[in-house]
């Protein structure tokens, strides 16, 4: 019953996994994060153009959508704790390419290599993470993506600090070699460990056919739409959140740019109490009223008229909005498999690609204020396909 209490089934040889995988997730956050900040630095270094430099910068969302699928079908050949390994090297290496270049064309092609690596290990470690939940029998997949959100505050938080400190190319080849510090301990722990094998869940189509296959795709394709809606708040939020608070709400930068923190520190607390939330309420309520508080969060925060009842409202859809994603992810997992997790994170990359220029335009059109509430209306359709989906998620109430 979803509550329960289970055996930790595999005993020592799971929690090693689990560790393992944590730290695969929050090496990904930490190394993506301290890209991001060093970004206005690799800007001044090449000489680009704001436009140019926002071409090179399609080439970390274009290698990493491309390696996606990809990325899938070597998890089923070659099985997801190698691949995820394997990615873990490149993504490291990569890292310390982007400051080598001097033009944004040589920016862009060697942000492809990053991309690939990034998309890569997305995929490859979530689909073993599914694979991990399932034989521990207990809805921990939010505690990775946890793991990734605390890494990503602890690789922006230490950017920021070293940025005045170190060059670029400095900085970056420091997180190479803690990031392949990183990937050797946990690499040699995740593939000393076969995936754990787990069974099918009653609800998997495990009939052969066509019409059974075709129920299962359109399943985990509903789950990827779960996903990229609530992936295009989180790519919204990010690039038009603190230019809300300062261009409508009149703060200063510095209280501007507490917006995104106030939003992504609700989402990892959010992603922190997931298992527990979990256990207790169910898939389908989980993600029915995290879509519901996301709705309502997020009209809060578009639409308040002072700075405070905003910053509250970006914090209330932090958390609604937290654990949909890795829920979507797994149950996609569990129903595909790799090639499952490869659709559903596709989706979920492409509504966060989509979310920035989706609302530039409508703001142009309207006003930000109002562009913003597409993230509402997204997070209330993500609420009601979770609940269209209900008899397909094991564990919902």
């Amino acid at each position: 019953m979803p509550g329960e209490r289970r055996p930790d089934r595999g005993g020592p040889a799971l929690r090693r996994l689990r560790i393992a995988l944590t730290l695969f997730f929050a090496l990904d956050g930490f190394l993506f994060a301290g890209w991001v900040v060093r970004i206005p630095a690799i800007k001044e270094q090449t000489g680009a153009s704001a436009g140019a430099l926002g071409l090179a910068l399609l080439g970390v969302s274009a290698g990493a959508v491309a390696t996606m699928v990809l990325t899938g079908r070597l998890c089923r050949r070659f099985g997801s704790h190698l691949v995820t390994v394997v990615a873990g090297v490149l993504m490291s290496a990569g890292i310390a390419l982007p400051p080598l270049t001097h033009s944004a064309t040589a920016l862009g092609l060697v942000l492809l290599v990053f991309g690939a690596a990034y998309g890569g290990i997305n995929v490859a470690m979530n689909s073993a993470a599914v694979d991990l939940v399932a034989a521990l029998r207990r809805p921990v997949m939010p505690s990775f993506h946890a793991a990734f959100s605390l890494g990503g505050m602890l690789g922006a938080g230490l950017g920021g600090l070293v940025a005045g400190h170190l060059s670029p190319t400095r900085h970056l080849l420091l997180l190479t070699v803690a990031g392949l510090a990183v990937t050797a301990v946990a690499g040699r722990m995740l593939l000393a460990h076969p995936a754990p094998r787990a069974e099918r869940p009653a609800s998997a189509p495990a009939a052969d056919g066509d019409a059974p296959r075709r129920r299962g795709n359109r399943t985990v394709a509903l789950f990827g739409m779960i996903a990229l809606c609530t992936a295009y708040g989180e790519g919204a939020l990010a690039d038009w959140g603190a230019l809300h608070l300062q261009q409508d709400l009149g703060v200063h930068a510095g209280v501007a740019a507490a917006g995104y923190s106030v939003f992504a520190l609700a989402m990892t607390l959010g992603r922190l109490s997931g298992t527990f939330l979990l256990e207790r309420l169910g898939q389908t309520t989980a993600l029915v009223a995290g879509g519901a508080a996301a709705a309502g969060g997020m009209l809060l925060g578009a639409l308040a008229p002072t700075v405070w009842a905003a910053l509250a409202g970006f914090a209330v859809t932090g958390l609604g909005l937290a654990n949909i994603f890795p829920v979507a992810v797994g149950r996609a997992g569990e129903l595909g498999g790799p090639g499952g997790v490869a659709a559903a994170s596709t989706f979920g990359y492409g509504g966060m690609l989509l979310g920035p220029p989706v609302i530039g335009l409508l703001a142009d059109a309207s006003s930000l204020p109002v562009a913003l509430t597409t993230v509402a209306g997204l997070a209330a359709v993500a609420a009601a396909i979770a609940y269209a989906t209900r008899r397909t998620v094991s564990g919902a109430r």
